[in-house]
Parts: structure tokens; sequence; C-alpha cells
């Protein structure tokens, strides 16, 4: 997710849950006249990079990051942002609709817009000098999606992943 040394290729954020299905067990399936919704579709093990941008004169200071996600394809991923010369290292997962506190770091971030929607996730990452980040993001579509993240310093980002 947040920056990282090094530099790959990939677009992706989203750690997925192999086990996830949108459609619950033995329920069946109508046919259905309107557009088909977006599967989640688990992503393939690997690191996939997400972009953060600055939204204020803190994070304007250190400019945009790249962060790191390495998705082992369990459901759990870990997350690491090079931030301000100090490497932070966490883990990013989804979290359901209602999960506890979710929404409060994009408040913090863009005030009382409200939230895009999709498959809700979060990230946190911590250093070993104190500083620490929180993210949340929501799917716009498979392996696609935006959020934001917010510093212990202050520092608000915009987050993207996909193309």
């Amino acid at each position: 997710m947040v920056c990282m040394a090094t530099s790959l290729s990939g677009c992706y954020v989203v750690p997925m849950d192999a086990h996830y299905s949108p459609v619950p067990p033995g329920a069946a399936l109508a046919p259905s006249t309107s557009a088909p919704a977006v599967a989640l579709i688990p992503a393939s093990p690997g690191v996939q990079q997400v972009r953060l941008y600055p939204l204020n004169e803190t994070a304007g200071k250190t400019g945009a990051l790249t962060a790191n996600v390495a998705d082992s394809g369990t459901g759990h991923a870990s997350f690491s942002v090079s931030y301000a010369g100090e490497q932070l290292a966490g883990e990013a997962t989804r979290v359901p609709a209602g999960y506890p506190g979710f929404g409060n770091v994009h408040r913090e971030v863009y005030g009382e817009g409200s939230m895009p929607s999709g498959q809700r996730g979060i990230a946190s990452a911590t250093g070993t000098k104190g500083t620490f980040v929180n993210c949340e993001y929501a799917l716009t579509a498979p392996n696609r999606g935006t959020g934001a993240c917010l510093f212990s310093n202050g520092a608000k980002y915009q987050l993207h992943f996909g193309s």
C-alpha cells in the first residue's frame, strides 16, 4: 500500500478473502434483466501497489507515496509504506458493512462528505519511531478503488488503487 522503496508494476491494494462469496451458500440465483453486479474476485497472491496523494500542507511536505500490499491469497495482507524516512508495516483487510468506527478516517480527511460505495476495507501500519497511519477504502470495481489515509502527524492523503 503506502510507499516502499521498491516499485512494482501493479496497482492493487485489496486483500481478498478467498472464502468470500457475494451470494450466500445455497441461495438460488434468479435471472436478472439489470446490469450484472460486480463480483469480488480474489486477487492473485503477490505484491500490489497503492498510490497516495497529499491533501494538506503536512502531507505536501513529504509528497506522493506508494504503498505495497503483499497478499498471500488467504484474505489477509501485509501493508507497508515508507514515510519521511521511516518504514511503516502493518496489515490490510476487507471489513463488513457496519464495521465499528468505519468512516472516521474518511470524515477526518474529507469532512462530512459521503464515503464511496462498494466493498470496504481498512489498512493500518506503524513504524519503529512511533509514526502510524490508518486508511479506509472502498472497492469501486474488482481490484480498483479509492480511500483516505491519515498519518499520526496529521498528514492527509487520498488513496487510489487499480487501473
